[in-house]
């Protein structure tokens, strides 16, 4: 039976109308079970550690547990692509990181396109690495450091906790703004790089902190400097690299994201209760304990910081000529 035109659009508005009612009640309900939080990294790094804290707070703010799982392995793809094949209903959600941004041109056959296929919720912090060397290394600045390889072309090797790792790459990136050459060395990990260092296997490491904080105090490594756009609080009086290399700055990140096409009532929710833990000073200490600084933003501030990083990370991946491993 043909319906008439004016019963037709009545009735078709009428339906646009339900499906909107119910994506409102959906997201009024939500959640109504519990949520996944996936992270592409091992239990007790800082992608896991960052997951558990905002997973505990939206777990007492929204009555429903809130579940980390990690899926290590292929620089953080196997967790991104398990969250890309999930329903788009709220309840598997990702913890977003620069491996993200980096990967996006470091591995060439993959089966998604995070821009397009990640709906970004929020960031939720930044975090910066610091420059260290073994204590016989005979520079104690930046300056000097650049001075001494463009010296010894070959003499120093950086320790990497993988290719295409964020150490690494603010590594490159050093290179690449300084014009040195530095060799890389692969570990399984921030701690072994570390070890290295102390050791003397290497020359200089490119940490995520906190993790060298303690050995720094103990004189068993020396902080040149601090990759991020200002000076970190923990340690006052160390430099950026900025400041002997203008325009530099790597920074690791966190953030939370969902599957294409989730509704943007749930996304709203999940970013207004995330913004106010931001917000809370007990929140704010914990981040910075681990070295990390609050970064709230809307969905879409987060959307154009995650394609200004992967437009950043694409030129040193190119000048550095990664690979996968």
């Amino acid at each position: 039976m043909k319906l008439p035109r004016r019963q037709f659009l009545n009735l078709a508005a009428s339906t646009v109308a339900l499906h909107a009612d119910l994506r409102f009640a959906s997201a009024q309900t939500y959640p109504a079970r519990p949520v996944r939080i996936v992270v592409g990294f091992a239990t007790g790094g800082g992608a896991d550690t960052s997951a558990r804290i905002m997973g505990q707070w939206l777990s007492e703010r929204l009555g429903q547990r809130f579940i980390v799982e990690d899926r290590p392995g292929a620089g953080s793809n196997i967790a991104t692509e398990a969250v890309v094949r999930a329903p788009a209903d709220g309840y598997t959600l990702l913890e977003v990181t620069v491996a993200n941004a980096i990967g996006a041109s470091l591995y060439d056959k993959l089966s998604f396109n995070f821009i397009r296929d990640i709906a970004p919720v929020t960031a939720i912090s930044r975090g910066a690495f610091v420059m260290v060397v073994n204590p016989s290394f005979p520079t104690r600045t930046v300056r000097d450091f650049i001075a001494y390889a463009r010296a010894n072309p070959g003499k120093i090797n950086m320790a990497t906790s993988g290719i295409g790792t964020g150490p690494q790459i603010a590594g490159e990136l050093f290179k690449m703004m300084a014009g040195i050459e530095m060799t890389q060395v692969p570990y399984r990990g921030g701690a072994p790089a570390i070890s290295a260092v102390i050791g003397g296997e290497v020359q200089v490491f490119f940490s995520p902190l906190p993790e060298p904080i303690e050995q720094i105090k103990a004189g068993n490594l020396t902080a040149l400097a601090i990759s991020g756009a200002s000076r970190w609080e923990g340690l006052p009086d160390l430099p950026t690299i900025g400041e002997f290399v203008p325009g530099y700055e790597a920074s690791t990140f966190y953030g939370i994201g969902a599957p294409r096409n989730t509704p943007i009532e749930i996304i709203e929710k999940l970013n207004k209760e995330i913004s106010a833990a931001l917000t809370d000073a007990t929140m704010k200490a914990r981040i910075a304990e681990l070295g990390g600084t609050v970064y709230p933003g809307s969905p879409a501030d987060f959307a154009r910081f995650i394609a200004a990083e992967t437009e950043k990370w694409a030129k040193v991946v190119k000048f550095a000529g990664l690979k996968p491993e």
